[in-house]
């Protein structure tokens, strides 16, 4: 049992938890508290909105129909994995429901499943849930069989672990819609058993840190063909020309894009200059553009100059957001041009989304 969060304290709660959130229109001040009670709040209701393509699902989540006024959740949660915040306080989500199910998300008693549930809007015995959780719309065509994108399913867990996280909950606090009314058969395409598991390795992490199950990563091997010169005091993206595996497509034949978002990759590149002057420096670091336009530099690494080749090995790791492609350039601090001989990258990449 629960006081609901206010509007500050879920948008905190979410963040937190590192979702993209979303407050859509007058979300702050948007209930039906004036057709029920709000509270006190026990658990989390999953839902999939069963739209057909092309629907704003969002505004269908804010403002209902005619035959079902809105909100009709908390929030939505689109295929992106940004969570729409649409409701503060009482929604049309849950509806009526079984009272032994509630009991036991109260308790948080049960095993893999909440007890059966044999009461639905309307029925004799039907508890009123708008009034006791929160809900989450999760955008899905038809009736739950479109495929759910990796970062959607990651906010969905996410999300539901900001409120549990924020009301001291177990996983057992989250139930599907299928699981609260007898006739309701949503979310479909996986399974609460396998989604509270995941909630609670969320929740046995710090707020923010959990990033579901890996997928494999995706191997890339690039190098340069030939030595090339490298001119003095310019910033110059190193062209990989040699191609030896690009597991993830990322690289242009001959281009200097070696990742692309969103992503993460973990790795190294080995580089080795020759003519480079004892105590001269050459300086390596990663670079992220947007198209051919440099948006972001990354610290520095400096290959010094010494009475034999020059080598360093430089380290690659970092988060892409979608739309960004990384590089690694080359400054030439010395006063005449050098040879750059070797470039050798070998990174491990997890595409998201």
């Amino acid at each position: 049992m629960a006081t609901p969060l206010t509007a500050d304290q879920l948008v905190a709660a979410l963040r937190a938890e590192g979702c993209i959130v979303d407050e859509v229109r007058d979300w702050r001040h948007h209930n039906r508290n004036a057709k029920g009670a709000w509270g006190p709040v026990h658990g989390v209701v999953i839902h999939h909105t069963a739209t057909g393509p092309g629907t704003d699902v969002v505004s269908v989540i804010y403002d209902g129909s005619s035959s079902l006024p809105g909100p009709l959740a908390t929030g939505c949660i689109t295929k992106d994995g940004v969570v729409h915040l649409t409701a503060n306080g009482r929604a049309n989500h849950a509806g009526g429901g079984d009272g032994d199910v509630l009991q036991a998300v109260i308790d948080e008693s049960y095993g893999d499943y909440p007890p059966p549930t044999h009461e639905h809007e309307g029925s004799a015995g039907a508890v009123d849930g708008n009034a006791r959780f929160y809900g989450w719309e999760c955008e899905n065509a038809g009736n739950g069989t479109d495929p759910w994108p990796r970062v959607q399913y990651i906010a969905i867990v996410r999300a539901t672990a900001a409120l549990c996280r924020a009301h001291g909950w177990s996983s057992k606090s989250a139930i599907g819609h299928l699981e609260w009314s007898d006739w309701k058969p949503d979310p479909r395409g996986f399974d609460m058993k396998d989604f509270r598991r995941d909630l609670a390795a969320c929740l046995a992490l710090p707020a923010g840190r959990w990033e579901g199950d890996d997928p494999m990563p995706q191997y890339v091997n690039l190098g340069i063909a030939e030595p090339y010169t490298l001119q003095p005091g310019v910033w110059d993206s190193i062209e990989f020309t040699a191609e030896w595996t690009d597991e993830t497509g990322d690289h242009a034949t001959g281009g200097s894009v070696f990742a692309r978002g969103p992503a993460r990759f973990t790795g190294t590149v080995s580089l080795a200059v020759d003519g480079l002057p004892v105590g001269a420096v050459v300086q390596a670091r990663m670079s992220e553009y947007d198209g051919d336009q440099l948006a972001l530099d990354h610290p520095i690494h400096e290959i010094h100059g010494t009475d034999g080749g020059s080598f360093a090995v430089v380290p690659l790791t970092k988060r892409l957001t979608a739309g960004r492609g990384m590089r690694i350039r080359l400054l030439n601090q010395a006063s005449e041009p050098v040879t750059v001989t070797s470039a050798v990258l070998t990174a491990l990449v997890w595409k998201e989304g």
